[in-house]
């Protein structure tokens, strides 16, 4: 039978369950991604587990988050990560070397390989012809414990891609497109997989850009072909041996089908404060610019940097604009100097930032309040810059040079030049002495933790109770993302390993009094939201946190599917309404009395619950295998419990 890629990925790994749909299957993991801002915990998870050594192919621990050193909280948490990478066999990327997804890419990458990473932007890694899939810290654990990953059989969507991209437009304006038309709903449940004769322009850098911000679309992964646009990349990086051509077979089918016609694409933004508000370019021109920020996963790739650079040579940045780079990737920025494009950017005015994630999380390059910041990357929801009352747009290169020079949102096709032509080394800098490789595993097993006085252990959760009665504390709308119930950025993220702490933010962005509320109230509490709730990153923070402060049960109208996982994981039970209308009807300060709540879990996915003297009923979509997580307490005491059950 004629296979497409991603089924080709899948079958190749699949250890359990079947490819239809829907059904949970277990997928063996060859790769691991954690990088600072959710690795902690995944150190502290391995330690709870009581792993000795890693049994994955390879796993890499990064540090490209949390850079700022205004105290000692982020040394000292880098410095832990580096005893844990030293302890469980980890490679390590230390700080500066750059984002975790380019440089994966570039010395890790592997086609045919699955990849998972407890960042929601691993699904980057599609670009190479992998399965790359971004999930909670947990599953990051047990995958690297020896246990296959865990999810909901896809459907593959095939989206064909015909024509060439023209000029001013590129990879960043295809995404937008997919945006545009399916919104960040549009992906769920589906693995995208990119194909046709449009492939031949672009390449594995420009994949990556496509790729990355599938998470934006809600989709489970980004899938591209391991072609000769592959094979060029992993040679020009010093890695040829390593490709492995894979394509579909002939005659494949897909579950779902779209296409694009490239050339009939043009300069796309995303306004204020949804990835999903795609617009023309040039219906926005009207708006003033007062920064322009470019680096991220979403645009990582040198030909990114050099256009802006070759868009500002011999130029000065608008008066008004604070033009700021984030070099992806130490070798990145050593192509930028080798090639005299870092020098324009230097004298245009830029001002140029450390080899991370910076903006994008929120760590440094703050923009003002209420004053327009287009940035060349994956997310603009409210809050995520640093700033609670930001403006930002996400654009492609292109556009956020043209808007640097003129200090408003301009099509640069409106630009007085001509579209300049970035002609790329044929070798990519190939630092492989930057990373830290890991240790044999005697020298492994005596190695300490380093911890510093702002690591926590892990909470223990008690087990789901048969009768509970929980008042909703909190009521939210449809869309709320990961970053809302908790924030990201430089007040909040140093704190990521100190659960006490952290859980003094939950939804302060959204209200304030929650996180204070909750931890006063006595017997655990409900969440209730509308659609897709928890969409955005992977950071299991937006699920520990609130259970630190009683958070037992989340009801919504739809849930995001790495946020579902993550509640599972950790003994909350998530739950959706099986009419959309009570939604309305419950409110903040409701009392729900759930009873036989262990009993009904078993017998099937419908779940009562009263309030006020009314009836509720609500669906689940757990497998059994998630409700005897759910009712243990989450994953780590399941696991506990069985390996105690093992041995009596």
């Amino acid at each position: 039978m004629a296979e497409n890629v991603a089924q080709k990925l899948i079958s190749s790994h699949l250890e359990s369950g079947t490819m239809t749909p829907g059904n949970e299957i277990g997928v063996r993991i060859d790769q691991t991604l954690t990088q600072d801002a959710t690795g902690t915990l995944v150190a502290l998870e391995l330690e709870a587990l009581g792993l000795d050594r890693i049994r994955t192919d390879t796993s890499v621990q990064y540090v490209d988050h949390n850079l700022l050193q205004t105290d000692e909280k982020n040394p000292e948490d880098h410095m832990f990560l580096r005893s844990a990478a030293q302890r469980f066999g980890l490679w390590f990327s230390p700080a500066g070397n750059g984002v975790s997804h380019p440089v994966h890419q570039s010395r890790f990458g592997k086609p045919g390989a699955t990849l998972i990473g407890s960042d929601s932007h691993t699904c980057a890694a599609g670009a190479l012809g992998m399965l790359a899939i971004g999930v909670g810290g947990l599953e990051v654990a047990m995958a690297m414990a020896g246990d296959p990953l865990y999810i909901a059989a896809p459907q593959v969507m095939g989206v064909e891609l015909t024509g060439e991209l023209p000029p001013w437009v590129s990879a960043k304006d295809v995404i937008l497109e997919m945006l545009r038309r399916h919104g960040v709903k549009g992906g769920a449940g589906k693995i995208i997989e990119y194909h046709g004769e449009g492939l031949r322009g672009l390449s594995a850098m420009d994949r990556h850009v496509i790729a990355n911000m599938g998470a934006e679309l809600g989709a489970t992964a980004t899938v591209f072909p391991a072609d000769d646009a592959v094979r060029e990349f992993l040679e020009a990086s010093d890695r040829g041996e390593d490709f492995t051509r894979i394509v579909a077979d002939e005659g494949a089918e897909y579950d779902l089908t779209d296409s694009i016609d490239l050339s009939a694409l043009e300069p796309l933004i995303a306004a204020p404060s949804s990835p999903g508000n795609v617009r023309p370019v040039r219906e926005c021109t009207d708006e003033e610019v007062f920064q322009v920020v470019i680096g991220s996963s979403a645009n990582p790739g040198l030909r990114d940097f050099a256009v802006v650079s070759q868009i500002l040579e011999g130029r000065q940045v608008h008066g008004q604009v604070s033009l700021d780079v984030n070099p992806t990737s130490r070798e990145i920025l050593a192509d930028l100097i080798a090639g005299g494009w870092l020098t324009s950017l230097v004298g245009s005015g830029a001002r140029i930032h450390q080899s991370g994630c910076m903006g994008c999380i929120g760590m440094g390059q703050a923009p003002a309040v209420g004053r327009n910041s287009l940035r060349t990357m994956p997310r603009n929801f409210p809050g995520r810059s640093g700033t609670d009352e930001d403006a930002v747009w996400l654009c492609s290169p292109e556009t956020a040079a043209a808007a640097a020079l003129t200090g408003r949102i301009t099509d640069p096709r409106d630009l007085d030049m001509d579209y300049p032509q970035v002609r790329l080394p044929e070798k990519f800098s190939a630092n492989r002495s930057m990373l830290v490789p890991p240790l044999p595993v005697e020298e492994a097993r005596e190695v300490e933790l380093v911890k510093g006085s702002n690591i926590s252990s892990l909470p223990d959760f008690e087990p789901l109770p048969e009768d509970i009665d929980l008042e909703i504390l909190l009521k939210v709308g449809n869309n709320v993302s990961t970053d809302e119930i908790m924030p990201a950025g430089s007040r909040v993220l140093p704190y990521r390993s100190n659960i006490p702490k952290i859980s003094e933010f939950v939804y302060i962005q959204v209200d304030d009094t929650y996180a204070t509320r909750a931890a006063a109230h006595d017997g655990g509490h409900a969440i209730v939201g509308g659609e897709n709730y928890g969409q955005g990153s992977s950071r299991e923070h937006a699920v520990i946190a609130p259970r630190y402060l009683g958070l037992r049960i989340v009801i919504a109208k739809s849930l995001a599917r790495i946020h579902w996982q993550n509640l599972a994981n950790f003994g909350v039970l998530a739950l959706e309404f099986a009419t959309e209308d009570d939604y309305e009807t419950l409110s903040q300060g409701d009392v729900l009395e759930f009873r036989g709540l262990r009993d009904q879990l078993g017998a099937g996915e419908t779940i009562s619950a009263e309030a006020g003297g009314r009836s509720f009923e609500f669906r689940h979509t757990l497998s059994p295998r998630q409700i005897d997580m759910v009712l243990a307490g989450g994953r780590i005491a399941q696991r506990a419990q069985q390996e105690a059950e093992r041995k009596s």
